[in-house]
């Protein structure tokens, strides 16, 4: 069945409906598809039921929306507009297979829509349906061969299906129609995205040809140096590599890849060859750290000792904090891990007798600083050791030293969390806290801690001395994504038994990164617009990862660990062992424990019913809210209750959310 055609005048209404869709006008859009439907002659058209349909969804009326839009399009079935709305309220739901459909269905109708064709081109790459995209980026470059996010996104569909040479080629057409008169960034990109490619495709005399014939149309320098030296030792031309490595090395000593560049280059033939880079660089840069530090991973012997104990000394002298966390990767090798603490030991004597690191040094004596940190060191040192006893002998000689410094006291938290007391762990954290209240790190660190400790309260009132006064800790955590905190309660109330409130949190972290990959429906667009064509490449690759996230991981786990829990030892059985518990009760307190017990639940459940009336007249006053836009689906709430009542229907509705459903848009895992 198919609509009447609309006269001028109604036709001219219809116009400012779209408008006002368009400009969030969703008030002054009621008031014009009422115009129309109240004529009698229209009161059935299709597209102004479905228009009206979208924009009650945007009000948060979604039943309403959903009857409007498929009244509409039964009375229209063949109104692109009826299945593009259609598609756009399947979209606000996050079924985009089903929208997926209905945009099809509207091109049957009008094959040249733009606007169809490119919200199906946003769905196709969300869904990684590239075959789909690359299809629709074809017809939109042959309807606008002009624009210039034609050619980029049908090229960038060819690229992600490693078709590289015709992404290549298109780009290269592209890359012939633009008149460049000065170094212009959105040019530039391109040029370093066409590089990119090639890269990737194996092309390396070609990428190199790329650069050097563009180098001057690129401004990211620095990128156009690491790229040719990178490809110019590909190639086995080491003699020009090594140039333009050792010329970035002197731009930046502390950069690794720099160093490593220059090693491969020109192999060194023996450990001292390979150390007379290092050395260089360090009489060149004596502020650099990396010309110290990174010989100590591959000398060994008197060698090594001699420049760990140049590096230390340097360190030690300074005050660097983190002087332990630099050198841990070298513990994995026992011999230096014995020579570091001979080292070490012997700086302890020594400053302790004579403020020397050798007493047979020349010079001035050591700050008293230099005392301290090396006891911090051993702390440290034979704490990862597993040495408990002396690293708190350690620590606690270093505390008595200069009471007031904080990373002593977080040190010692960590080796009781170490030794698993992480009772005490907590209550040390909490005691570094309280001596810098406006630290966050220490806050954090703290809230975690008493996390793991099984204080669930404490960690939220420590917490919420960094959040908003306006909001509760919880949400305002919540809202912030903060990962590390929902894990830590989540596993908090795991071993505490309460395995809803687990969940609770377990589901939190889902959701997150749903949004997570949702938000890459604001990128699909602006990257193409702003030539940010590398960053998009690599947020669509991570996306496609996303969910390999430890955060992810760890929080899926424990939920899958927890409802395995529950089908074998349901909340129910636990109720009953309690009751048997109770039969040790005289019948009279029995009775008098029920009847509490009643008017509690009671009780509960008249808080339960006000809550909920409440909810009801929040959501009708935010429906008289015009600018009040419904982005997505209302999501349940998570009742730890509700979700600790499983079942097996209730467990493959969990293992869909945490896998199948939101891996879907993200493609292979």
């Amino acid at each position: 069945m198919a609509s009447t055609p609309l006269p001028p005048k109604e036709n001219a209404l219809f116009k400012r409906i779209l408008k006002c869709y368009e400009q969030k006008q969703y008030k002054n859009g009621l008031k014009f598809c009422k115009q129309i439907l109240g004529n009698p002659k229209f009161s059935e058209h299709g597209e102004t039921l479905a228009m009206k349909g979208l924009t009650l969804n945007c009000l948060g009326r979604k039943e309403e929306a959903y009857e409007y839009v498929r009244r509409g399009l039964r009375n229209d079935l063949k109104s692109h507009v009826c299945w593009h709305v259609f598609g756009l309220l399947q979209r606000s739901d996050k079924k985009y297979d089903e929208a997926i459909k209905c945009y099809r269905n509207a091109l049957k109708w009008d094959k040249d829509n733009l606007q169809i064709l490119r919200d199906l081109s946003l769905l196709q790459i969300q869904m990684r349906d590239l075959e789909g995209y690359r299809d629709t980026r074809l017809q939109l470059l042959q309807l606008r061969p002009a624009q210039r996010a034609s050619w980029i996104g049908y090229a960038i569909a060819y690229h992600l299906l490693k078709d590289y040479d015709m992404a290549l080629k298109i780009l290269e057409e592209f890359r012939k129609t633009q008149a460049v008169k000065t170094v212009e960034y959105e040019h530039s990109e391109l040029l370093l995205y066409m590089t990119m490619i090639m890269k990737e495709a194996g092309m390396e005399e070609q990428a190199l040809k790329h650069l050097e014939t563009y180098d001057k149309q690129i401004c990211d320098v620095l990128e156009v140096q690491e790229n040719k030296g990178d490809l110019l030792l590909k190639l086995g031309k080491n003699e020009e590599s090594e140039a333009i490595y050792r010329e970035l090395l002197r731009r930046n000593p502390e950069n690794r890849k720099y160093y490593e560049g220059i090693e491969a280059a020109n192999p060194p033939k023996s450990v001292e060859e390979r150390l007379d880079l290092y050395v260089k660089t360090a009489a060149m840069f004596p502020r650099c750290q990396s010309a110290l530090r990174l010989p100590l991973d591959f000398t060994t012997g008197e060698t090594f000792e001699r420049m760990a104990d140049q590096y230390m000394r340097k360190a030690l002298k300074k005050g660097v904090p983190p002087l332990f966390n630099n050198l841990r990767a070298l513990y994995q090798d026992k011999d230096k891990v014995a020579i570091i603490e001979r080292l070490m030991l012997g700086y302890q004597d020594s400053l302790k007798t004579s403020e020397k690191f050798n007493p047979n040094d020349e010079g001035e004596a050591q700050p008293p600083t230099a005392y301290l940190w090396v006891l911090y060191y051993l702390a440290q040192h034979y704490d990862h050791m597993g040495d408990t006893t002396k690293a708190l002998e350690y620590i606690d000689s270093a505390i008595e030293h200069t009471p007031t410094l904080i990373e002593l006291f977080v040190a010692k938290a960590r080796i009781y969390k170490h030794a698993g007391d992480i009772e005490e762990a907590a209550r040390w954290m909490d005691e570094a806290q309280s001596r810098d209240t406006a630290d966050r790190y220490i806050n954090s660190k703290c809230g975690k801690y008493m996390l793991r400790a099984g204080k669930v309260k404490e960690a939220e009132e420590m917490c919420s001395k960094f959040t908003r006064e306006d909001g509760e800790v919880l949400e305002v955590l919540n809202e912030m994504q903060c990962f590390w905190f929902l894990q830590e309660s989540a596993c908090a109330f795991h071993k505490m038994g309460k395995y809803g409130e687990a969940l609770r949190e377990c589901h939190k972290i889902n959701r997150h990164f749903q949004e997570i990959v949702e938000d890459q429906f604001d990128f699909h667009t602006y990257c193409m617009r702003k030539m940010t064509l590398r960053a998009y490449i690599s947020l669509l690759r991570l996306e496609d990862i996303i969910r390999k996230h430890p955060f992810y991981f760890k929080a899926a786990k424990l939920a899958l660990e927890t409802y395995i829990h529950l089908v074998d030892h349901p909340l129910t059985d636990e109720d009953k062992a309690k009751d048997l518990e109770l039969e040790n009760l005289s019948p009279k307190e029995l009775k008098k424990l029920r009847s509490k017990q009643r008017r509690a639940a009671k009780k509960a459940a008249i808080l339960e019913e006000k809550k909920h009336q409440q909810e009801m007249q929040q959501q009708k006053g935010k429906r008289k809210d015009p600018d009040t836009e419904q982005d997505g689906p209302k999501e349940d709430d998570l009742v730890p209750e509700k979700l600790a009542k499983v079942s097996g229907s209730h467990i493959g509705t969990m293992s869909m959310s945490m896998s199948a459903e939101s891996t879907a848009p993200a493609g292979n895992q």
